[in-house]
């Protein structure tokens, strides 16, 4: 049973709600896709930790037979090629690795080599199993790293797996989200809050996804974020309160059900109401 857990933006409580709810599940699986800025681990701090260096295939030039034809350089759409002064070159910052310059090459002129472009960390906190990716700074996409992170997890279908998904709704989102059985969405109780909710709602819809809101830093009075549930029929899975101590264990990378028993039944009542909707939605859909 594999959880996405997805926010329009950095800072809502995306992770926050990741991280609890793996930690409430005792036995489980957390994947922290949020390769760019990945801070899962901060709060396992997960132990026996392994790391694999992720790489993609760029091209390479063969200068002695390259004839200066510039197919390769006329296909890439992303411009990492340009043949000046009669030499062939390749701005590694900015190619997608597609490989399509090096099938167009009539001379062989281009090969092919590996470029690192981050890792992936595993390790162990109690029960709960952590999966990190780590982005090197300035790489063009985390998608290769994302796409390792969820081949390694080969969780049994009744083993709980939460996706904590990067921000936004970008291609590192699709990637996440493609092959997860639900999306949990947070939202903050602001007009801003509902525009980011809106564009994570609008991507789950267009991969046909079954998804509930959560609706965190939840006051008295009127919730914008709510009233955008109830007027397209969202279900409101759970709220989370403006709490000051809930706030003061997640700025300081503590996992809040492990630290009172009043956030772990919270909690752990969250989880309780997911992983029913979640089976309910998965038995309608198959």
């Amino acid at each position: 049973m594999k959880i996405a857990v997805l926010s329009g933006k950095g800072g809502t409580g995306k992770t926050l709600v990741a991280v609890n709810l793996a930690a409430a599940a005792q036995k489980a699986t957390y994947i922290d896709c949020d390769v760019e800025e990945p801070n899962g681990h901060l709060f396992f701090k997960p132990e026996d930790l392994r790391e694999e260096e992720i790489t993609v295939r760029i091209p390479g030039v063969e200068a002695q037979l390259c004839n200066g034809c510039r197919r390769c350089v006329d296909f890439c759409q992303f411009n990492a090629l340009a043949y000046i002064k009669e030499k062939l070159l390749v701005f590694e910052e900015v190619c997608h690795s597609c490989g399509g310059c090096i099938l167009l090459c009539p001379e062989k002129a281009l090969t092919e080599k590996e470029k690192g472009i981050g890792k992936v960390q595993k390790g162990l906190s109690d029960q709960v199993r952590i999966y990190t990716g780590v982005l090197n700074i300035g790489e063009v996409s985390g998608v290769p790293i994302i796409k390792k992170l969820l081949s390694e997890n080969k969780s049994e279908s009744d083993q709980l797996t939460f996706i904590d998904c990067p921000p936004g709704s970008s291609c590192m989102v699709m990637e996440s989200i493609k092959d997860a059985d639900y999306c949990l969405l947070v939202a903050e109780p602001t007009l801003f809050g509902v525009h980011n909710l809106n564009m994570v709602y609008e991507l789950v819809r267009i991969f046909h996804k079954p998804c509930g809101v959560v609706l965190n830093k939840s006051l008295e009075g009127e919730n914008p974020a709510e009233r955008f549930c109830l007027e397209r029929n969202i279900k409101i899975l759970g709220r989370l309160p403006f709490d000051h101590g809930l706030g003061r264990l997640n700025s300081n990378a503590e996992i809040a059900v492990r630290k009172s028993d009043h956030y772990k039944a919270l909690f752990s009542a969250l989880l309780e109401t997911v992983t029913k909707e979640v089976r309910h939605e998965t038995a309608a859909y198959s």
